[in-house]
C-alpha cells in the first residue's frame, strides 16, 4: 500500500487502511521535516498544530477512495513575514480542495459527453461522490484553462 501512496506523492507515508462498504479509507502522514511558507518561502520545522484532512481520490479495484492525512500547521519563522501560521500543501491537491487533481480530471473527462446530472449519478455510483453543481464548476474551469 505504501508504494501506491508514493505514486500520489513521495512525501507521504502509509499508516493504515479500512474498507467500509464500498469505500476504502487510507490514512497517511507527511514525512517532510520542514515545510515552506507559501508567502515568503522560508522553510520551517516548528509545528503549530495537527489536524485531520480528508479528500477523495480515484477508485482502487472498484472501491471509492478517501484519503485521510494527518496534516500539520507550521509557524512561519521569518520575522519579516506577516503569515503567522501555514498548513502543509501537496502537489496533487489544491489547498482546501476535497478531491485530488487527478480525480477532478477524471470527472471532467467523464462529464464532457453527457449531462451534468447523468454524469453526477454515474460518477457517484462508480468513482466518487460528486454533485451536479460541482461538475458544472469543474467544466467551467476546464474551459477557461484551454
Amino acid at each position: 500500500m505504501d508504494s501506491i501512496i508514493k505514486m500520489l506523492d513521495k512525501s507521504l507515508d502509509y499508516v493504515s487502511h479500512e474498507l467500509i462498504k464500498d469505500t476504502l479509507y487510507i490514512t497517511v502522514v507527511s514525512n517532510l521535516i520542514t515545510n515552506k511558507c507559501p508567502k515568503c518561502s522560508v522553510k520551517s520545522n516548528k509545528v503549530h498544530s495537527r489536524y485531520q484532512k480528508s479528500f477523495q481520490d480515484l477508485p482502487i479495484q472498484g472501491k471509492k477512495v478517501i484519503i485521510i492525512i494527518k496534516n500539520r500547521n507550521f509557524f512561519c519563522i521569518n520575522k519579516e513575514c506577516d503569515k503567522y501560521t501555514f498548513s502543509e500543501e501537496f502537489s496533487f491537491i489544491d489547498p482546501k480542495a476535497k478531491k485530488t487533481r487527478r480525480l477532478i480530471d477524471e470527472i471532467v473527462r467523464v462529464s464532457l459527453n453527457q449531462s451534468s446530472l447523468s454524469a453526477a449519478r454515474y460518477l457517484s455510483e462508480t468513482t466518487a461522490k460528486v454533485k451536479k453543481s460541482s461538475i458544472c464548476n469543474y467544466l467551467k474551469k476546464n474551459n477557461k484553462n484551454r
